[in-house]
């Protein structure tokens, strides 16, 4: 009688397991999906994610979680200190390399992909320890998991069937990004559990996978046709040949750029800064843990809005969308700051997760839009490095000001507001030239 129930219940999940996976697979598949190709990278962006979210996890539980507030401010100044100094030497040659490979995007997924899967593999070994060593084994999966998005920023032109946006494609592979996100959250929690070096066991799993998946991507990937050189209308004086530097994209882009380095540097603050005043002093009456894990909920609520908005963002809207959301982070971190509890403090992380995703993709969009193909990876990698670089100089802001709530959260909405300014004072300059101007063929 056990053994039949047993099976019974095993044949039971199998068809839950299998009805899931085919309710994903025809939601990937949607729209052309499937026949171009995207389908495939939609799979594999999640699996990206996934390995990403386990790594991070593993790397907060011993920096963050595992010493008292006062070290691990510290240890948290210190990891951004030893990883993003490098990278913002490194990230920049990202995009000229990757630019010599338009014939090799899927192997150099694979190789982000392999790189980041023993890269997990030696820190599982010594992540008990949390000694320096550890700090050179996260940059270089820091700079993996950049390479990647660049090559995968550039691909997805590549697979986009004809019933699909370029801004619905790209908010279609952040959703499933974020899903998979929160799944790897939960798994890698249970991870953790068995051990701290659990967690990048999985990732390794996982990205070895992810190396495997890279090479099942459609050959069009690879293919460079139709890549010329361009001539791009930097100002409203007439042409000029591009050098692939980020100031000749177009002022439509550089607006975009300003205002979405902002709401990064925003999330920066956000993340530090919340997460030590929470620890420090929980707010609303909950255990530190459980009202962090509220904010983080609620971000991530707001980062998975922004990418469901994002299917209706039309490309000619972009720059008065990142002029929308620097106001609607700005009003969430006044609220916020003017009435502090749990509940402003959960509605500004969810406006701000919403913001810097909706204020991404509409960036993205200009770019893909505005940019020659032949320098637009490029342009994704430096624009990559800029709102990395943002995220860290609001995460270091974060870490150095007193945990004050009021003065922090003022600080916030302060800066958000200034930004804005700078952005309504561009985009009334941009909107007099006219729409950004198209690239030509040189």
């Amino acid at each position: 009688m056990l053994v039949r129930g047993a099976s019974s219940a095993g044949v039971r999940t199998g068809r839950v397991v299998h009805g899931t996976g085919r309710r994903i697979r025809r939601a990937t598949s949607a729209e052309g999906a499937g026949e171009s190709g995207l389908a495939k990278l939609i799979e594999l962006h999640a699996l990206n994610s996934f390995g990403d979210m386990l790594i991070t996890i593993a790397l907060a539980s011993t920096i963050f979680f595992s010493v008292p507030t006062g070290e691990a401010r510290g240890r948290v100044a210190l990891y951004l200190l030893i990883t993003m100094a490098p990278f913002a030497l490194l990230a920049p040659v990202i995009g000229p390399l990757l630019d010599r490979l338009p014939q090799g995007r899927r192997s150099a997924i694979a190789i982000s992909m392999l790189a980041r899967a023993v890269l997990a593999w030696t820190m599982a070994g010594s992540i008990s320890g949390g000694g320096l060593a550890l700090y050179p084994e996260a940059l270089g999966v820091l700079v993996a998991s950049k390479a990647y998005g660049v090559v995968r920023s550039v691909v997805v032109p590549r697979l986009l069937p004809p019933q699909l946006s370029l801004v619905k494609a790209n908010s279609r592979v952040t959703l499933a990004g974020l899903l998979a996100t929160m799944v790897a959250a939960g798994v890698g929690g249970l991870l953790h559990l068995a051990g701290p070096g659990w967690p990048l066991r999985g990732a390794f799993l996982v990205f070895v996978i992810g190396t495997l998946m890279a090479f099942h991507l459609p050959h069009k990937v690879d293919s460079a046709k139709g890549e010329q050189r361009a001539v791009m209308h930097a100002d409203e004086h007439g042409p000029k040949r591009s050098r692939t530097r980020l100031r000749t994209v177009g002022p439509s882009v550089i607006l975009a750029l300003r205002g979405v380095s902002g709401l990064r540097g925003l999330v920066g603050f956000l993340v530090m800064f919340l997460a030590f005043l929470i620890r420090n002093d929980p707010v609303g009456g909950l255990p530190s843990t459980a009202a962090l894990g509220v904010v983080a909920a609620s971000a991530g609520v707001g980062n998975a809005l922004g990418s469901v908005l994002g299917s209706w963002l039309r490309t000619r809207g972009s720059e008065a969308t990142v002029t929308a959301m620097l106001l609607l982070a700005g009003l969430a971190a006044g609220a916020a700051a003017l009435w502090y509890s749990l509940v402003t403090v959960a509605v500004f992380a969810a406006a701000s997760g919403m913001a810097a995703s909706l204020g991404k993709l509409a960036l993205d969009a200009l770019i893909q839009r505005d940019v020659p193909e032949s320098v637009r990876t490029s342009a994704f990698a430096r624009s990559e490095t800029i709102l990395q670089l943002c995220w860290v100089a609001g995460g270091v802001v974060g870490i150095s000001m007193p945990l004050n709530p009021t003065l922090g959260l003022a600080t916030a909405a302060g800066a958000m507001g200034l930004m804005l300014l700078w952005t309504l004072r561009s985009l009334f300059k941009v909107g007099l030239r006219g729409p950004a101007a198209r690239p030509r063929v040189a």
